[in-house]
């Protein structure tokens, strides 16, 4: 029979919820269990694809299309899977489905309410997702924290599920923070045994509590948590701040959590296997090099804006041997002050993320020039990629006005235009491009010497693209455009042969980045910063 493990957090958000379910799933695989993880999101939107990055960290975009919270990122980078759109669950898909069928007649006769229609369709959508998987071990993250409101039905839900399951078949896992006092350096337990009172009192006991912390818990702390949890003081363990997020689930299975669970779960305690992952850790903690990486971008106040750049860049640094250290740079301060983007030139390499609409446009196009003309090894991404079309179209095609309609709808000269298909589009969501999509990439490229194929699955999320009316000035000009959809239609990788690295796609090969298989574009440019750096007169793969 599957197994259910439930992962909640109790004080505040961000406490590290999703690393600890990523974890507990590595834990598992290690001993030869298939997993899948599902995130439970409470907010009211259908999808995080109209949010702003800025409000709910970046949108993470799975292979079927899905527009996802960016913990299914960090699962399927921890895990490596590939997720489906189903993995992850919003109040707002809960209650369209439900009135939906109430409007159809489905509940006839029948009051509607939480209690059991609601928390029945949260229950519904957990055991698909676990049907449809064929995992042994199915683990959910409960999003938010443990008394809001919005989060009610779904911990309703998960405490039905003991009851239907059984106890040897699902597994509450608590994780609370341990502040330590500045003053006194003490470790206060009070604000996790709330959290678990408030656990309690809505139905559901846990069955072991991950404390965080900055330091290792001290055993009177331990006994304490275990105490006034309520539970033995091997079902405690501590998740505390390490170097790299890919640490957590060895530190936590050192403490014995991978054999608690499986005991716990009654599944066979089966031999870890950790030496891959941890010749990947150690590449990551004992780097021979290091670079500096200018990150231009709208939404650089936030690093979780980018967190799937972020690792994609960290990995193709292990297979660099090298530690990758990203300055977010906002790219306005570009059009404020034109001069500033001469501070550019202390970095290894120029990175141009995605980003929508004009702001920050402009000082992103002046990024993308200096880089071009002075040689820095640069990588665009969607927007990045775009606007490196505008910037070539203006200072090396002499079409000086021109602009992507996104930024500029009366621009004269629309290099970069709306695709077709979405120009009667009204509703914002889940309607862009969206999912993994074929590219064909041209022999003899970079792209094709980056990724050794003629023909990939990558993902993308946009609704503006190259336009066709001046593919011809483009080419003529220098720019290579190595990468296409199957039916020619779109553009979807461009180079410049003749500098030393400087390469742009409009999908997001970030998604597809792993701890130990680094995305093929982001290994490319860090080896092209690596190289430049040491001297070379041109990169080399």
């Amino acid at each position: 029979m599957v197994k259910f493990v439930f992962v909640t957090g109790g004080v505040l958000s961000s406490v590290g919820k999703g690393i600890t379910t990523s974890s507990i799933g590595k834990m598992l695989q290690t001993r030869g269990y298939k997993v899948t993880v599902i995130k439970v999101d409470p907010y009211v939107n259908v999808d995080a694809g109209t949010m702003n990055p800025y409000i709910h960290g970046e949108v993470y975009v799975t292979d079927d299309g899905g527009e996802t919270d960016l913990d299914l990122g960090g699962y399927e980078r921890f895990l490596n899977l590939n997720l489906p759109k189903a993995n992850n669950i919003t109040t707002g898909q809960i209650y369209q489905t439900v009135i939906s069928r109430e409007r159809q007649g489905d509940f006839l006769g029948k009051c509607v309410q939480i209690v059991p229609h609601i928390t029945n369709e949260i229950k519904r959508r957990i055991r698909f997702v676990a049907a449809q998987s064929e995992s042994d071990v199915v683990l959910t993250e409960c999003g938010g924290t443990v008394g809001d409101i919005e989060g009610l039905p779904f911990l309703e839900a998960i405490r039905q599920m003991r009851l239907e399951d059984g106890f040897q078949n699902t597994l509450y896992v608590h994780v609370a923070l341990i502040p330590i006092l500045d003053i006194t350096g003490e470790m206060k337990t009070k604000p996790l045994q709330h959290s678990v009172n408030e656990l309690r009192r809505i139905g559901i006991q846990p069955d072991t509590v991950i404390a965080r912390c900055k330091r290792m818990i001290e055993p009177e702390v331990l006994r304490k948590i275990a105490l006034f949890g309520t539970i033995p003081e091997d079902a405690v363990f501590c998740s505390y701040d390490v170097a790299s997020i890919y640490q957590v689930p060895l530190i936590l299975d050192e403490q014995g959590m991978g054999r608690y669970i499986c005991k716990r779960l009654s599944i066979p305690q089966r031999r870890s296997r950790w030496s891959k992952w941890k010749r990947f850790i150690q590449s990551v903690e004992n780097p021979r090099f290091e670079i500096r990486v200018g990150l231009v971008g709208k939404y650089a106040g936030l690093a979780d804006s980018y967190i799937s750049m972020n690792e994609a860049l960290r990995h193709a640094g292990a297979a660099c041997e090298a530690r990758v250290s990203i300055e977010y740079i906002p790219a306005e301060q570009f059009e404020t002050d034109t001069t500033k983007v001469k501070q550019l030139r202390g970095f290894d390499g120029i990175f141009i993320p995605y980003g929508f609409g004009s702001r920050g446009a402009e000082g992103k196009i002046r990024a993308i020039r200096f880089a071009r003309e002075n040689g820095l090894p640069f990588l665009g991404i969607c927007f990045g990629f775009q606007l490196a079309v505008v910037e070539f179209a203006r200072n090396e095609c002499a079409l000086e006005d021109a602009n992507s309609t996104e930024v500029n709808p009366e621009t004269p000269n629309p290099v970069i235009d709306l695709m077709p298909e979405q120009r009667g589009v009204k509703r914002k969501g889940a309607t862009m491009r969206l999912g993994a999509h074929k590219v064909k990439i041209k022999k003899g490229t970079l792209a094709f010497t980056l990724y050794k194929a003629e023909e990939v699955f990558e993902r993308h999320r946009h609704r503006w693209e190259v336009n066709k009316e001046y593919w011809s000035v483009l080419q003529k000009h220098g720019l290579v455009f190595s990468g296409r959809s199957p039916d020619g239609r779109r553009i979807e990788i461009l180079e410049l042969p003749d500098k030393f690295f400087f390469f742009a796609s409009q999908f997001h090969g970030e998604f597809k980045s792993r701890p130990t298989k680094p995305d093929p574009e982001y290994y490319g440019f860090i080896k092209a910063c690596l190289d430049r750096k040491a001297g070379k007169t041109k990169a080399e793969f």
